[in-house]
């Protein structure tokens, strides 16, 4: 009976052992929302960095105009010591960050979330009416994701091939056409080794006088020192 014991405690361990081993760290995230009118958006991912135990905090400020980086972001903290928190980290950043996060007060509304650990769903495929009004007065927006298969690059290569995505906004009125938001042609360095790629939120806001904006967040999984890590990135524009 002591053998049995001892042999159930030793595999349970080893189990346990395993699933530790293949947990990455999967960020969080926080929506700061879009400048007043609507020229800018900011999230904020950070957590606690596998491997290492260190705090992060990565704050993006994007032109949604170009869908390119802007005001001098990404505003990137590590703290290399494990006694300093998160929110240690997230405040470092604010504090890189500058006057920029003046621009924001949560402006917009999410209109769709897929959860990581959400199941049963499409999570390359969001559709949502992009605004709470009841009943609705706007068409439905829908949106796809396309995973697009790259060779790995030098730093990358042991993992095999990486993966880039294509970003639609599908028609859904007749005589309209889907649009291509984004295509990679290559991978950027600041993705280091990606594999996958899903929907996390979308956000809308409608700016007066102008046309209203979107922000789509993509949860991507990289490879990670404990197993794959989970990052953030996003796409913006106008819904035309």
């Amino acid at each position: 009976m002591k053998r049995f014991l001892t042999f159930v405690t030793s595999t349970l361990m080893l189990l346990s052992a395993c699933f530790i081993a293949s947990a990455g760290d999967f960020a969080k995230r926080e929506i700061h929302g879009f400048s007043i009118d609507g020229g800018l958006f900011a999230f904020e991912e950070f957590g606690i960095q596998d491997g290492s135990g260190f705090p992060y905090s990565n704050l993006y400020v994007i032109d949604t105009a170009t869908d390119q980086w802007t005001a001098g972001s990404p505003f990137r903290v590590r703290l290399e010591d494990e006694t300093k928190t998160v929110f240690d980290a997230r405040e470092e950043a604010r504090i890189l960050a500058g006057p920029v996060m003046k621009s924001f007060e949560n402006r917009g509304n999410v209109v769709a979330t897929n959860r990581a650990t959400e199941l049963g769903i499409d999570s390359k495929r969001i559709i949502a009416n992009p605004r709470l009004v009841v009943p609705p007065i706007d068409e439905a927006i829908e949106f796809r994701l396309e995973e697009i298969s790259f060779a790995g690059t030098q730093r990358c290569e042991a993992f095999g091939s990486t993966s880039g995505f294509r970003l639609l906004q599908i028609a859904t009125q007749d005589g309209d056409e889907t649009r291509k938001l984004h295509e990679d042609t290559s991978i950027p360095e600041s993705r280091n080794c990606p594999l996958r790629y899903d929907f996390a939120d979308l956000v809308t806001y409608y700016p007066d006088g102008q046309n209203p904006k979107f922000a789509i967040l993509i949860r991507m999984q990289t490879v990670g020192f404990e197993g794959p890590d989970g990052r953030f990135l996003a796409v913006t524009g106008s819904l035309d």
